[in-house]
């Protein structure tokens, strides 16, 4: 995955509440056992609806995707980020997320961004005026830019580090394996 640092994109609104993973990736598309083509399902049930801005052409390709409250809920299952990685998104702005939902996002190179409700509000009035506004992310400074606000926000350390260095927990590890053999040769002697 790559890093995610400050980046300007279109916002795909689906702004719902209470979504769960099964409606995110319904189970009939959790049979592969790896996660090759897992995004053809991203929103499948909903995707047949009239109008459903996942098919609008005014938002392909877009890396944002806003939701409403309690964005990810039901099931613990990651196939949901990864679907939603695989689609391109890099960040779901929701006014609250499911714990779960929340981890499994960061660990898949997924910026899972609270927006407070006025701040919220504000997003989708710009939308439903400009549907192809742009937002403006920059994960370093905890930013969210749109319209004339900039709304604030905070990412775990440790977690805006893997982000910034589209890493995931191991591929951190990794990374600074020589600190880990450094480390460990002092006790060789």
């Amino acid at each position: 995955m790559s890093g995610l640092t400050v980046f300007e994109g279109t916002v795909c609104p689906v702004v719902r509440d209470d979504v769960d993973t099964d409606q995110i990736i319904p189970a009939r598309f959790l049979k592969a056992t790896t996660k090759d083509g897992i995004g053809e399902g991203l929103f499948a049930d909903w995707a047949k609806e009239p109008g459903f801005p996942t098919k609008d052409p005014r938002y392909a390709g877009s890396p944002v995707l806003l939701a409403g409250r309690n964005f990810g809920c039901g099931s613990s299952r990651e196939h949901a980020a990864w679907a939603l990685a695989q689609n391109g998104y890099r960040v779901v702005i929701a006014k609250s997320f499911a714990d779960i939902f929340r981890q499994n996002a960061l660990k898949n190179g997924i910026l899972p961004l609270p927006l407070a409700e006025g701040d919220h509000a504000a997003l989708v009035a710009l939308l439903e005026s400009n549907p192809t506004a742009k937002v403006q992310v920059d994960l370093p400074n905890g930013k969210l830019v749109f319209g004339d606000r900039v709304a604030l926000f905070s990412v775990e350390p440790f977690a805006r580090q893997c982000l910034i260095e589209g890493v995931d927990e191991l591929g951190y590890i990794l990374m600074r394996m020589h600190l880990v053999q450094a480390y460990e040769a002092t006790f060789e002697s």
